[in-house]
Formats: structure tokens, sequence, C-alpha cells
């Protein structure tokens, strides 16, 4: 059966996912390292992992599966779930792939490589939209319906 895994720390998308796992009869792991209050929800579990950098990666890597479905923003992650079988979904819906992923992973090391060589560097990430929110939840509908037909 399905599980949707969410790398929950700085994800604002854990009620979404929560949200369309309940109308599917799914369950939803949330993992973090602290900060998350848990979740009375029959099927959600709140997983703390220790602290430490990617802790919470590690875990969702080794328990994520194929069929399953990964929200992070994690690149790195993204990588090594779909290298497992899972699918990965960050949390403006864009979708990582085995096709995408590679061309992911340069860009992140690239963009790192030019943040450390100019420490005056600006930039950041588009703030979180509403539209970003409606893609996420029509775009994890759909992985949820094709994960439920495999």
């Amino acid at each position: 059966m399905t599980t949707i895994y969410v790398d929950a720390d700085a994800c604002p998308v854990r009620d979404e996912a929560r949200k369309v796992a309940e109308r599917h009869g799914l369950n939803v792991v949330i993992v973090s390292n602290g900060g998350i209050r848990p979740s009375p929800h029959p099927l959600v579990r709140t997983v703390i992992v220790p602290q430490g950098a990617d802790e919470a990666d590690k875990w969702i890597a080794e328990q994520a599966g194929a069929g399953d479905i990964v929200v992070t923003a994690d690149i790195p992650l993204a990588a090594r779930v779909i290298q497992g079988g899972a699918a990965a979904i960050r949390h403006d819906g864009d979708v990582f792939t085995e096709a995408n992923i590679g061309e992911r992973l340069a860009m992140r090391d690239l963009m790192g490589d030019l943040r450390a060589a100019d420490p005056f560097r600006k930039g950041g990430g588009k703030g979180f939209s509403r539209r970003d929110r409606s893609r996420f939840l029509d775009v994890l509908e759909r992985l949820v319906r094709a994960a439920k037909k495999t």
C-alpha cells in the first residue's frame, strides 16, 4: 500500500498531504528532527529523528520504496527515493523524475559553488503562493491515483 512520506522541516504542505491521503485512505508519515506537533489523525504518524544533518532524509530514504510518494524539496533525497522506486514531489507540485533528477543535482551543485564563490550574492527561492499550493494538491492527487493503479 502506498505511503506518503513528508520531509516536514520547513514544509508548507503537511496538511494538504494529509487531506489527499485521507481521501484515499493512505498513511502519512511526517518526518522531522523536532518542533512539529504530532497530528491526532489516525492515518498520520509523526517520526522524530535524532538531531543532525540529513537525519530525516536518511530515515525517509531507508523507509520509502516502490509505490510510495515522498514530499521533499531536498534534491539528493529525491534522487535516493527515485532510485528506490518511490515518487518524489516538491511542495510546489514540481515532480522529480529519473529524467530530470541528474540535471537538478547538477544545478544544485552549481548554485552551491556560485554562493560559495560570492558571499555577497543575493538570492533565494521565490515565495510560496496559493497557486503553488493548488498545483501541489493537483499533482499529488495524480501521483496517488497512479500509485494505486500499480
